[in-house]
């Protein structure tokens, strides 16, 4: 039986956390389809194109993982490219409360869908995307958290601001 499985999210910036989740993911499907969501509610460093260029490098070792953009919801992209499992990742009881009524509200939308909670790596449990960009800013060093392509791009992105 051919599984396919999809894991979207904001990932900006990807941290250690996320390529910990995708790949544990990865060895679980067959495919694995890594999502890059436009969340309207976050305000982005980083376009959707610049995070799916990160992911891809990060991943490109991982032969059955395809990373895409996606402006829709999670649940018509799994609907169109007919996956059958959603990853979530979870550090937290917080994280799994959020995670666990998405989950609910995905399944009244796409019945055919389930979701697969993952609980994060102990090493990677305090990452949050948003602290490593307000840690970098003040000079932090952040080579512990994230792969080595993104604090490149970090860098980059926070020299020209």
């Amino acid at each position: 039986m051919n599984k396919t499985a999809m894991l979207p999210g904001t990932f900006d910036p990807p941290t250690l956390g996320h390529i910990n989740i995708i790949r544990r993911s990865a060895s679980l499907f067959d495919k694995l389809y890594v999502v890059v969501a436009h969340n309207v509610n976050k305000k982005c460093l980083f376009t959707p194109q610049e995070r799916v260029d990160m992911l891809k490098e990060t991943l490109k070792d991982l032969e059955n993982v395809s990373v895409f953009s996606d402006t829709g919801l999670s649940v018509d992209f799994a609907k169109k490219h007919d996956v059958s499992v959603m990853i979530r990742g979870v550090r937290s009881e917080q994280d799994f409360a959020y995670e666990f009524e998405l989950a609910m509200t995905n399944k009244m939308l796409y019945s055919d869908l389930e979701t697969l909670f993952i609980p994060t790596d102990q090493s990677y449990i305090i990452l949050r995307s948003s602290q490593i960009k307000e840690m970098i800013q003040f000079g932090a060093d952040i080579s512990k958290m994230v792969p080595e392509e993104v604090l490149k791009k970090l860098v980059e992105k926070y020299k020209k601001n």
